[in-house]
């Protein structure tokens, strides 16, 4: 309930200062972590200053509202190269690129994947490992994340080359 609760506290946050809210974990027990990640809504890269912005428009509601009982810190994160699949329109985004997942329950005998990720059909994510297409429903993936490839460190690397003036 904690987690719900606090995404729907933190989600409108973060659409209003006009980023996407990716993921919110607390992490740890003693000493928690709530870590928030955020993406910019045209894909370009989150700097230092985002997380910094985000990170004081948040500071105030957390603390007006006091969701959490214990000590906490708070971070504000980009996703990174090996970023969380969260929604579905993430797994849109990346069709083509592998992706390592976990469902909840098993889908054709197994919880955990590997693979391409081939196509979106009704809330289903199709994956290709090893030739067999796997159908995934969207609502029993646990956790899914980007594996970095050559072929998605080569399209980071190229998206972020310097320009000589």
């Amino acid at each position: 309930m904690q987690k719900h609760y606090l995404q729907d506290l933190i989600e409108p946050v973060v659409a209003d200062a006009g980023y996407e809210l990716v993921r919110v974990m607390s992490i740890g027990q003693v000493n928690q972590t709530l870590q928030v990640m955020i993406d910019k809504l045209d894909g370009s890269d989150i700097t230092v200053d985002d997380c910094a912005k985000v990170s004081h428009l948040l500071s105030d509601v957390l603390d007006e509202k006091d969701p959490i009982a214990d000590k906490y810190s708070l971070e504000v994160s980009s996703p990174g190269l090996d970023r969380p699949l969260t929604k579905l329109k993430h797994f849109e985004r990346y069709k083509g690129y592998e992706v390592k997942l976990e469902t909840e329950d098993k889908v054709e005998n197994r919880k955990r994947f590997k693979g391409k990720i081939t196509e979106i059909n009704n809330n289903n994510v199709i994956l290709t490992m090893e030739d067999v297409k796997y159908t995934i429903p969207f609502d029993m993936i646990a956790k899914a994340k980007l594996v970095i490839t050559d072929e998605l460190w080569e399209e980071y690397q190229s998206a972020h080359e310097a320009v000589e003036i």
